[in-house]
C-alpha cells in the first residue's frame, strides 16, 4: 500500500514539476523571443497620373496584369497637343523671320556713317534686333513644349510591375498630376514585422529572418533592414489651440507598443506569388545567439554585412 502511494506521489509531482517546465518554456516562447505573427507583406505603390489632361482614348492595359518598365498604359487625346505643336511651329517661324529682318536691319544702320544715322537709331535697332533674338528662343522653347505635351499624352510604365484596382476606361477624362491607376512594383517586395517594445533589444540589424506565409507556402529568408523610429502617440493629440490634448482616463492593462521592423526579403521564388496586405509570422534569429559577440561598437548608417557580428541598436 505505501509502495502504492508512494508511486502516485512521485507520479503527481512529476506531473508537476513537467507542467511548470512547459510553462515555462512556452511563457520565453512567447514573451522573451523575438518572433511576431502581426507582420505585413508591403511593396512600393506607384500613383500613374497623366501630365497632361484630356480624354482617355485607349487603355492598353487589363486589371491586375504584369508590364515592363515602357509598356503603355493608356492614351489621353492627342488632337488638341498636336494642334498646339502646329501652333508653335507657326511661331517659331514668324519670329525667325522678324529676328532675320531685325538684325540685317542692325547690321545695314551699323555701317553707314553718322551722318545718316544717329547713334540713337543705330542702339534701338541692335535692341530690336535683340528683342527678337530672345522672341525666337522662347518659340523655340513653346515648340520644344508642344513636343513634350504630345509625347506626354502616351503614359508608359516607369517600373516592371503590377496593375492593381485598374479604374480609367476610354471616354474618362484625365486630369494632369491626378492618379488613374496604381503599379505595384514588382522588384520592391518586403515585410514590415510588428514587433512587441519589450522584444526590440533581442533584434539586431542584419540579423537572419524566417518569414512564414499563411497557408502552405515555402519559408522565405529575409533580414533585418531597418528599425520604425516612431509611431503615433495616440494619448497626446493636438487639441484646437494647438496645445496637447492629454487624455485624463489612465489604463491599468498597459499593452507593450509595437514598432515596425522593416524586414527585406533576399530571395523570392517564382512559385510563391506575393501580393502587398498579406499577413505572415515573422521570426528572427539573431546572430548574437549563434556566434560569441566581440566588444560591442555603435554604428551609424547602413546595416554591416550578415556574416560580422552586429551591434545591438537598441
Amino acid at each position: 500500500m505505501k509502495i502504492r502511494q508512494l508511486f502516485h506521489f512521485v507520479i503527481t509531482i512529476a506531473i508537476l514539476v513537467a507542467a511548470i517546465l512547459i510553462s515555462r518554456a512556452l511563457w520565453n516562447r512567447y514573451m522573451n523571443s523575438p518572433w511576431t505573427r502581426d507582420g505585413r507583406v508591403r511593396a512600393d505603390v506607384i500613383n500613374i497620373a497623366a501630365d497632361v489632361s484630356g480624354i482617355v482614348v485607349r487603355v492598353a492595359v487589363s486589371d491586375n496584369q504584369l508590364v515592363h518598365k515602357g509598356d503603355l498604359l493608356f492614351t489621353v487625346d492627342r488632337e488638341r497637343y498636336r494642334l498646339a505643336l502646329e501652333q508653335a511651329k507657326a511661331r517659331l517661324a514668324a519670329s525667325k523671320a522678324v529676328m532675320t529682318m531685325r538684325e540685317q536691319e542692325s547690321e545695314r544702320r551699323a555701317h553707314l556713317e553718322g551722318v545718316v544715322v544717329s547713334t540713337e537709331n543705330r542702339e534701338n535697332a541692335r535692341s530690336q534686333a535683340d528683342s527678337a533674338i530672345a522672341t525666337y528662343q522662347d518659340a523655340e522653347v513653346a515648340v520644344e513644349t508642344a513636343k513634350l505635351n504630345l509625347d506626354r499624352t502616351e503614359v508608359h510604365a516607369p517600373v516592371d510591375g503590377y496593375i492593381t484596382n485598374l479604374n480609367v476606361h476610354p471616354g474618362d477624362f484625365a486630369t494632369s498630376g491626378v492618379a488613374k491607376l496604381a503599379l505595384i512594383d514588382k522588384h520592391s517586395f518586403w515585410v514590415y514585422g510588428y514587433f512587441e517594445e519589450t522584444k526590440l533589444h533581442l533584434l539586431h540589424l542584419g540579423d537572419q529572418v524566417e518569414i512564414r506565409l499563411l497557408g502552405n507556402a515555402p519559408l522565405l529568408k529575409g533580414h533585418i533592414e531597418s528599425f520604425s523610429r516612431g509611431i503615433t502617440d495616440h494619448d497626446n493629440p493636438t487639441g484646437h489651440e494647438l496645445l496637447s490634448d492629454v487624455n485624463p482616463i489612465f489604463n491599468w492593462v498597459r499593452l507593450a507598443q509595437r514598432i515596425p521592423v522593416r524586414i527585406k526579403i533576399d530571395t523570392i521564388p517564382d512559385n510563391i506569388p506575393l501580393a502587398a496586405g498579406m499577413t505572415c509570422t515573422v521570426i528572427a534569429r539573431p546572430l548574437l545567439q549563434t556566434k560569441k559577440a566581440q566588444p560591442q561598437q555603435h554604428l551609424e548608417g547602413t546595416a554591416p554585412s550578415i556574416d560580422k557580428t552586429v551591434p545591438r541598436l537598441f
